[in-house]
């Protein structure tokens, strides 16, 4: 059997990939999937069961596409029926909700999933991917996620009960010492759980805790886990650790646990536990791939290395899609969760389609003049999700040339600068690149310190020192980066007052257009 594309894996991703194909008429693709079902990690993750993607099917508005920037669950879809918000109103949804979603969608959708056939060897014979030996394919993309626990080099690590197989009943750790490794969300999530039976709960690891709301990155840890600081810091027995854990050792019934504190200069103390857990996230298993086609690892080795078309950087052919795909924007943007992936999925759909269909990147044609060009832009992004989602990644990109413009809706930004449009599509004489963006230093200051002096919503002039998400138009002229214009923040979202957003950008338009500007 032979298929021009072979996607690994039936979560989310895969999925929308596969929906995206179908949609379209294909037949010459297939999805494999270990399990017997669709979207088999949330049968078992998070193990405490509360997703921390957040579902609002009570919005006060009745545009879909607004409406996904409060749904982080739903899988791009015409098909109304198929809005997660439709399956529960809670905020924070049970993840067993989530699989019921994702086996109605590859219902639905009539995608081409073969369940229960596990991938175990890929091996590339001239231009052409085997898999397992059976299935030859011209490209394959990778979905399957970070699925193997990340271990880090710890002497006496192995000793630890990991995330993926501890126990998950808070009476099992009755009146027990309980050491946590990890700051992240599965470990708070773990924390918050184990509070109630627990004698005493330490979270360590060497870096800060991190908040999203501070950061902005939704993997950093969320206020639904973060009950675990009030018990530290108002003095209720719990503690967090900063400092690398040196050394696990048995101890009796228990362990000994060498720490080497970071605020203390590495001085190293001996604490004793009845239990460790590590809760230290996720990795990319590559052990699938031969020596043939195995892709370069980055990152500590959690993620394959890959190109702005999320193509392996070794393997041509070898593509990515899913939270595997966060390689490119790491603790940056979102491409690590579903409502960020999502829409990079349905971008490498395109990107796959121009690079092996011949088919131009889909726009929309327009009038030429700055007006024009601002209204679409103003138009866009008031209601895009994609943008909204996936900050400082996609891009809306507008081609100029005399006779039109062309909008070009959610083009990874990389992706844009380093490959272009010209070549496949048209030519242009000028290009604007939308984005949404939040401000530099925003990860450095408490959002919520009233004596801090903010950018008034007002002030156009310098929207450019904006903290808060807002967008931003570059203007590129044959390929370089000439300008830049910031429009400035409004807490409702809506970047259309006409002496604050609209008229500023009209005049930076025109200014490109008319070579004033750069």
């Amino acid at each position: 059997m032979t298929v021009d594309y072979l996607i690994i894996g039936a979560g989310p991703a895969g999925l929308q990939l596969a929906a995206q194909l179908e949609a379209e008429g294909r037949s010459d693709y297939l999805v494999l999937e270990g399990a017997d079902r669709p979207g088999a990690f949330f049968t078992r993750f998070p193990r405490h069961r509360q997703l921390i993607s957040i579902n609002k099917p009570h919005t006060g508005s009745d545009d879909p596409e607004l409406n996904l920037r409060l749904d982080w669950n739903s899988l791009l879809s015409d098909d109304p029926a198929l809005r997660f918000t439709g399956y529960t109103e809670r905020y924070f949804p049970d993840a067993d909700v989530m699989v019921r979603y994702l086996a109605d969608f590859a219902a639905k959708t009539g995608v081409k999933v073969r369940y229960q056939t596990r991938v175990t060897k890929i091996a590339r014979r001239d231009d052409v991917f085997v898999v397992n030996d059976e299935i030859e394919a011209r490209r394959v993309i990778v979905a399957t996620g970070v699925s193997k626990a990340y271990e880090p080099g710890i002497p006496g690590f192995g000793l630890a009960e990991k995330y993926t197989e501890m126990s998950v009943d808070p009476r099992d750790f009755l009146d027990q010492r309980v050491l946590i490794i990890g700051k992240g969300n599965s470990a708070f999530e773990t924390a918050d759980a184990l509070m109630e039976t627990t004698t005493l709960i330490h979270v360590a690891g060497p870096h800060s805790v991190r908040m999203a709301w501070r950061t902005h990155y939704v993997g950093h840890l969320r206020a639904v886990n973060n009950n675990f600081l009030d018990t530290y810091q108002l003095k209720s027995a719990n503690a967090v650790l900063d400092g690398h854990v040196r050394n696990i050792e048995r101890d009796g019934d228990g362990f000994l646990v060498t720490f080497g504190f970071t605020r203390s200069g590495e001085v190293l103390k001996e604490l004793r536990y009845d239990r460790v857990l590590a809760c230290t996230g996720f990795a990319f298993d590559a052990s699938i791939f031969d020596e043939s086609c195995r892709p370069q690892l980055a990152i500590n080795d959690r993620f394959p290395a890959q190109t702005p078309e999320w193509e392996s950087v070794n393997v041509p052919g070898l593509f990515f899609a899913g939270t595997i795909s966060q390689e490119r924007d790491f603790k940056k943007s979102t491409s690590g969760f579903v409502h960020g992936f999502r829409y990079a999925v349905r971008a490498l759909h395109k990107i796959l389609n121009r690079r092996y269909a011949n088919r131009p990147w889909p726009s929309a044609t327009h009038d030429p003049m700055p007006e024009a060009i601002t209204e679409s832009i103003v138009e866009r992004v008031n209601r895009s999700s994609g943008l909204w989602q996936q900050f400082g990644v996609l891009a809306d990109v507008v081609t100029v040339s005399r006779e039109e413009a062309r909008y070009h809706e959610e083009m990874p930004v990389s992706y844009f600068t380093e490959t272009g449009l010209m070549t496949a599509d048209h030519e242009y004489d000028h290009a604007f690149a939308v984005t949404l963006e939040y401000g530099p230093g925003h990860d450095q200051v408490d959002p919520f310190d009233v004596t801090i002096n903010r950018i008034s919503q007002d002030d156009a002039s310098r929207a450019h020192d904006a903290a808060y998400l807002h967008p931003v138009v570059r203007y590129h002229r044959e390929g370089v980066l000439v300008a830049t214009h910031h429009l400035a923040e409004n807490l409702e979202n809506e970047w259309n007052r006409p002496e604050v957003h609209v008229k500023p950008l009209v005049e930076f338009v025109r200014r490109c257009l008319t070579g004033a500007e750069g």
